[in-house]
């Protein structure tokens, strides 16, 4: 088998992202904004970005979910993909992330699609459920590890027979193959795909990703119209 390094794996997103995505203003800014905030450089890849944005599209959702704004990256993929009448609904712990995604939503021309809300997700979630803010379309988890599984689950109880569920780093670096692992974001991914395994309401697999983010990962999950048996 042969081995690459790192820089070989930068070189071949980069080259993805030349030829299939064009740069665009936009999420230049919102990454050199987000950047010049201090938040942590963990966005998306472009190319990953462009992933979500086709299987939204793909999926002909009109309204989604993303749990993890951080500088609003990933939201302006998301919300790009959704028709005139479209409704994204995303979460974001810290008031300063959200201050940045704010103003980088609203750039992007996207301030009356995107609705986003300070705080815990998991005091969040309630708070749409009893709403009726659901059933959204698509899921996308990209937030604390931890609570993985809780997210799931609440993406569950929103979602309807068809909706898509896709959680990003799934891999830890390879971690998530630890059966003991020593790590609570090792741990919640683990128990999150413990969770996916017994539900017979998703129908899921995950796949192993290399590039700029280095040595990562995301599952996909459909949930079925009937469980399976």
């Amino acid at each position: 088998m042969t081995t690459h390094d790192a820089s070989q794996w930068n070189a071949v997103d980069a080259y993805f992202t030349d030829v299939l995505v064009p740069a665009d203003e936009a999420l230049t800014a919102a990454l050199a904004d987000s950047t010049a905030a201090g938040l942590p450089e963990i966005a998306v890849a472009p190319n990953q970005g462009k992933l979500l944005q086709l299987l939204v599209a793909t999926q002909g959702a009109r309204r989604v979910l993303e749990i993890g704004t951080l500088g609003g990256y990933s939201t302006i993929w998301l919300a790009r993909a959704l028709p005139a009448d479209g409704r994204l609904v995303t979460l974001e712990y810290s008031p300063d992330h959200a201050a940045v995604a704010r103003a980088n939503i609203a750039r992007a021309g996207l301030a009356e699609t995107v609705e986003l809300r300070v705080g815990a997700a998991l005091d969040t979630l309630p708070l749409l459920e009893k709403e009726g803010a659901g059933p959204f379309d698509f899921v996308f988890i990209d937030a604390d590890k931890v609570n993985n599984p809780h997210y799931v689950a609440w993406a569950l109880k929103l979602s309807r027979p068809g909706t898509l569920i896709v959680v990003d780093n799934v891999v830890r670096g390879g971690k998530v193959a630890t059966e003991h692992p020593d790590d609570p974001s090792v741990t919640g991914t683990r128990e999150m795909f413990d969770l996916i395994a017994r539900e017979p309401r998703l129908d899921a697999t995950a796949v192993q990703t290399v590039g700029t983010k280095g040595y990562d990962g995301l599952l996909v999950a459909r949930v079925l119209d009937e469980p399976q048996g």
